[in-house]
């Protein structure tokens, strides 16, 4: 795992000044700490930070072939790269070092860009080849590793691992973004369709691109997309095998490190079947660890060793206190732009034990998207039973009519919030599906906006990119449009967002097996009875772990980090929900009105209603917005 930087001028074969180039590789030192390289000839420049896993003393970058036609800066791991270097072999190619980067290089030299289609991993590559003068920026399917881009003054286009290193160049021009600002604030994160800085572009997952002296910036190709629009004729048992089958593949091909390799435990179901499935691939106690919490509430861990004894891992756990608010700042330099998901802190934490016992970890991320774990994906495909028996010209008016008097309680367990239910109903599935997964809704935000900022937006919403995802969704029905929605925007915009984050910042390299993109097109083909059932997510992983995993572990609610905020801006964070609206950098751009919030505030800390997480996310904004402009 690195982090990688570079330079390219589209117009004229300029200087690169190394100095420059640099210093925006060494803003990624925390990606790469175990050696750092720059390469520049006329008109471009590569720069790379090292974190060594495979190969340590052969895989230095930025690295070129013999004959320095083609130079590689590379992120991420190729899983199957041992497959891939035999197949180059056969062509002719020979390779002098071990290492997954070298295979990247000649499988370019090979096929071009059709190399992507062999390689399966999670990855941004850059390389410059230098008999075409063109530079090759892709990202991985599914979007698990991120790059920045952005034209700047001189004529070039510039890139990295981070925004902090674009940042680092001083060329890159700051200004604001507003849409972005209200992406932001309904989902808590800034998508990948944009950015909080005007310019800023970010390679979407599944893409690639071909920059080329002497033509404009190109948009972005896609080489690879998931598809919900066919269904396996399987029966539910070959598919329970297959399912099986492509698990032990994913989990084992990401066993391959020199270095030392562990996982993450929660105790949840996908956490812990990783573990049960690397248990069985490794010889030795696999190396676990887990975050608890001083508030039993919160606390997983018992759930944890649950799974730590029943395959004798190499367990560690740690209890932090749920007022572990320091990270606050630490979480806003590590993200640059806003990021307001509270299980990023635990998630930190969670990263930091690993790091002092291992360099790899494997996660369990990717099959609540993937298999539909999630609560909303199960109320989501309830709800569209609703909308298909009922006609629009009745939903919309009626149960419109019935949502907007019913009272609220936000208080209650989400089965029996009707006012909501009935508001989602009323509309189409994309619009109530936008409105499920977001933090706030329009209104919400219309209510805080200056009447500038609302002139600004001209009408903006946030929702309109999950909506559109829905409804131009390759899909045969509602739960699928969700699925892909989240694909596209929740999962590397969030999720995979965090825990690149996370693990980048204690130089700590994740893996996720549950994201393989062979598994992904498997679960995509499902029938939704597969994936939802009875009211439970996930239905055929589960089945298919009962021969590995205990009842209660498989069964029991979805819980997942969770972060006491609520509690926190009545207590030691007060201070800064009441400075939010004046003193901090929220103030100081007149976006928002500060007696809305002031109102917003004083009615969370007085008790009056609970506004926590809106404040989580104005807290965040406000942090992001005095580093991203030196406020």
């Amino acid at each position: 795992m690195c982090g990688i930087a570079g330079i390219f001028h589209l117009e004229t074969a300029k200087p690169v000044d190394p100095a420059r180039l640099r210093k925006m590789t060494d803003s990624l030192v925390h990606r790469g700490p175990d050696g750092s390289g720059i390469w520049t000839a006329p008109g471009v420049g590569l720069g790379h930070r090292r974190l060594s896993i495979i190969d340590l003393e052969g895989g230095a970058q930025p690295m070129l072939t013999p004959d320095e036609a083609q130079v590689l800066c590379f992120n991420g791991e190729i899983y199957n790269f041992q497959d891939v270097r035999a197949e180059l072999e056969t062509y002719g190619h020979e390779f002098h070092t071990d290492s997954d980067s070298e295979v990247i290089l000649y499988a370019w030299r090979q096929w071009g860009v059709d190399c992507l289609k062999r390689l399966n991993g999670m990855f941004v590559i850059a390389i410059y080849d230098q008999r075409t003068k063109q530079m090759f920026l892709a990202r991985d399917r599914l979007g698990v590793k991120p790059l920045f881009y952005a034209p700047v003054s001189d004529g070039s286009i510039i890139f990295g691992s981070e925004l902090k290193a674009l940042l680092a160049n001083p060329l890159l021009r700051r200004e604001p973004h507003l849409p972005a600002v209200d992406d932001f604030l309904a989902f808590g994160y800034v998508p990948d369709q944009t950015s909080l800085l005007k310019g800023v572009k970010k390679l979407p997952a599944g893409h690639y691109m071909l920059l080329e002296r002497g033509k404009p910036e190109p948009a972005p190709i896609q080489y690879w997309d998931m598809d919900f629009s066919q269904r396996s004729k399987a029966s539910a048992g070959t598919l329970e095998e297959e399912l099986v089958t492509l698990l032990k593949d994913a989990v084992g091909s990401r066993m391959i490190a020199d270095v030392p390799l562990g996982a993450f435990l929660s105790g949840g179901v996908d956490s812990s079947a990783v573990v049960a499935l690397m248990s069985e691939k490794s010889r030795r106690p696999v190396k676990t660890c887990s975050i608890g919490f001083d508030q039993q509430s919160l606390d997983e861990t018992g759930y944890a060793q649950t799974i730590a004894d029943r395959f004798q891992t190499d367990h560690r756990s740690r209890t932090v206190a749920a007022d572990d608010y320091g990270l606050i700042d630490t979480l806003a330099d590590h993200f640059d732009e806003p990021f307001a998901d509270g299980s990023a802190l635990p998630t930190y934490r969670v990263c930091e034990l690993a790091r002092e016992d291992v360099t790899v970890a494997l996660s369990g991320d990717g099959a609540d998207e993937a298999l539909a774990g999630y609560r909303r994906h199960v109320f989501h495909h309830a709800e569209e039973r609703v909308r298909g028996m009922i006609p629009q010209s009745f939903r919309g008016p009626v149960l419109g009519w019935l949502g907007n008097i019913y009272p609220k309680a936000d208080w209650a367990p989400r089965p029996f919030r009707a006012k909501s239910t009935l508001l989602s109903l009323a509309r189409s599935g994309a619009e109530g599906y936008a409105e499920a997964v977001g933090v706030t809704t329009p209104s919400q935000r219309h209510a805080i906006y200056s009447s500038d900022m609302i002139r600004r937006l001209d009408g903006y919403q946030g929702e309109s990119q999950m909506i559109d995802l829905m409804e131009n969704a390759p899909a045969q029905n509602g739960l699928d449009q969700a699925q892909y929605a989240d694909m596209k925007m929740w999962l590397p915009g969030d999720i995979l967002t965090k825990v690149d984050r996370t693990s980048m910042a204690v130089s700590l390299e994740a893996r996720e097996p549950l994201l393989d993109y062979k598994l992904m097109e498997f679960a995509a083909r499902l029938p939704s009875n597969l994936r939802v059932r009875k009211g439970q997510g996930k239905y055929l992983l589960k089945k298919s772990m009962e021969r590995y995993l205990p009842q209660d572990i498989l069964y029991r609610p979805k819980m997942g980090f969770v972060t006491p905020i609520a509690q926190w801006f009545r207590g030691p964070l007060a201070d800064e929900a009441r400075n939010i609206s004046e003193a901090g950098a929220l103030g100081r751009m007149g976006w928002f009105e500060p007696k809305a919030l002031r109102k917003i505030a004083d009615d969370h800390i007085s008790g009056k209603s609970d506004n926590s997480r809106l404040l989580w996310q104005l807290l965040m904004l406000d942090k992001s917005l005095s580093r991203l402009f030196n406020l």
